[in-house]
């Protein structure tokens, strides 16, 4: 499977998880909804982003593709940024925070991977 579609594929189950049950996977994120009752509420924001760019990117061919993966790795390289500034100012557990910065790291590396890749751009 080539990059783009892993990681579209991928956002498309984190996001139908976050909608579904958000507390659950607030928890999964090592963040606690009980602690914060809005946190259900942003992480089904989170959600819906998650499927909209999964979807529009799995659905898109030839330059609309490569400019939507380009997208999904601004958003995954501020999700990052964002991981990184919650460990230092203390928003969250630091080991929570390691684990969302390493997760949009991620998400970078095989967004740009699959821009490397020829067919990523130019098929579904």
């Amino acid at each position: 499977m080539n990059p783009v579609t892993g990681l579209s594929l991928g956002r498309i189950a984190i996001g139908a998880a976050s909608l579904y049950d958000p507390a659950a996977t607030a928890r999964q994120m090592m963040l606690d909804p009980a602690a914060s009752p809005q946190l259900p509420y942003l992480t089904r924001l989170f959600g819906t982003r998650e499927i909209a760019l999964g979807a529009a990117t799995l659905l898109a061919s030839g330059k609309a593709r490569r400019n939507l993966v380009l997208l999904g790795v601004l958003v995954d390289i501020a999700d990052a940024a964002t991981g990184y500034v919650a460990t230092k100012d203390g928003s969250v557990p630091v080991k929570a925070g390691q684990g969302m910065t390493a997760v949009a790291s991620g998400a970078v590396v095989a967004g740009l991977l699959g821009l490397r890749t020829k067919r990523s751009t130019t098929t579904v």
